[in-house]
């Protein structure tokens, strides 16, 4: 007799990022700004790279100016990938 044993399902919850609610003009969608301070590889000098996402906010919640933390899930339309953690 064959007990197979069985595995564990481990969600996989995908990159957390912080950022800065820069646009909230469309309907359940929030545009967020994510800066990364990185240090040149040649010149050592440290800057700022920004990049913006879109992220679901189910029921508009967020606000301009607000600061949320966003979680990468599966696609939910064309460009947006994230959703607004809760």
């Amino acid at each position: 007799m064959v007990i197979k044993k069985q595995k564990e399902i481990k969600k996989n919850s995908g990159a957390t990022l912080r950022g800065v609610v820069v646009s909230d003009k469309m309907d359940k969608t929030v545009v967020v700004s994510v800066s990364r301070f990185v240090k040149h590889p040649k010149y050592g000098k440290y800057y700022n790279i920004s990049k913006k996402y879109k992220a679901h906010d189910e029921g508009n919640k967020c606000k301009v100016g607000d600061k949320v933390e966003i979680i990468e899930t599966r696609p939910i339309s064309k460009d947006k990938k994230f959703k607004i953690k809760e």
